[in-house]
């Protein structure tokens, strides 16, 4: 089993997502379409207990992680997000399934959480790419993980159905470790 470990710099801290703690996410997991662009549904509290469900048991399997994730300077839970696809094989793993509330957008949590994510799956755990899978049409979410340095590599035709039925296309994005080092020191040298 991979035991999450606890993440944090002055900003923010992700945490091990619980079947104890998950229920702090129910005020912001019923934020109206706030994961849209998304498959999972989150918006009651049956839901979102379903979707921690799954995510820890993916846990056991050893193909995800997942994190809660605490925002310091408001002092409060903002949302979840976690690792998974986890390839230890080909040491490549995706972040994913990241929502935080509407309110914690654009504060600049989402790229702080992603510079612990990195670092700990290149520096601690050893991995050589990090993939993210967004929504063709999430603008916001594609242009935040090319801030990163992630590159697109490409783009899955019609792959997945979201809750309405629709069927998106998915941004398939990749960075390197190599890269990953270069963009870190130009976006977060404070950090």
């Amino acid at each position: 089993m991979n035991t999450a470990p606890t993440l944090e710099n002055k900003i923010v801290r992700l945490s091990p997502l619980t079947l104890h703690n998950y229920k702090e996410l129910l005020p912001i997991a019923s934020q109206e379409k706030l994961v849209q662009y998304s498959p999972s549904d989150i918006a009651t509290p049956k839901a979102l207990k379903n979707y921690v469900e799954v995510a820890l048991e993916q846990q056991g399997k050893g193909s995800a992680i997942p994190f809660i994730v605490f925002d310091k300077g408001k002092g409060q839970y903002a949302g979840a997000t976690r690792y998974m696809h986890i390839d230890r094989r080909n040491k490549v793993l995706h972040i994913g399934s990241t929502w935080i509330g509407r309110e914690f957008q654009g504060s600049g949590l989402n790229s702080h959480m992603k510079l612990l994510m990195l670092d700990h799956a290149f520096e601690v755990m050893g991995f050589e790419k990090v993939e993210f899978r967004i929504d063709e049409r999430n603008i916001r979410s594609r242009k935040a993980v090319e801030k990163l340095g992630a590159i697109l590599e490409g783009t899955l035709r019609k792959n997945v159905y979201l809750l309405d039925g629709y069927k998106r296309n998915t941004c398939c994005y990749g960075i390197l470790k190599e890269e990953w080092a270069a963009t870190r020191i130009k976006n977060f040298k404070a950090y």
